[in-house]
């Protein structure tokens, strides 16, 4: 399969809609615990399965990483954090 504009941009979105509800469920999760981490790391198998199986190779980290970036901050800003006292 050729890798096209419409491609690239498809798993663009899909990192980013991946990583949406994965930023709501790490805010509540206390920072540097299993749970967390597995909400930074779980998207990222499943963007690398997906570039390769759609045949792109590294030029399209940059703009998947971002985005994915960008959906962990926009889900945690959904759910407020949990106050400490």
């Amino acid at each position: 399969m050729q890798p096209t504009l419409l491609f690239a941009a498809a798993l663009i979105v899909l990192a980013f809609t991946l990583n949406l509800p994965l930023g709501y469920l790490r805010v509540r999760s206390p920072k540097f615990s299993v749970r967390w981490f597995i909400c930074i790391h779980l998207s990222i198998p499943v963007i690398v399965l997906t570039r390769d199986a759609l045949g792109f190779g590294w030029e399209l980290v940059p703009f998947t990483l971002t985005s994915a970036i960008i959906g962990q901050m926009l889900g945690a800003r959904f759910r407020p954090p949990v106050e400490s006292r």
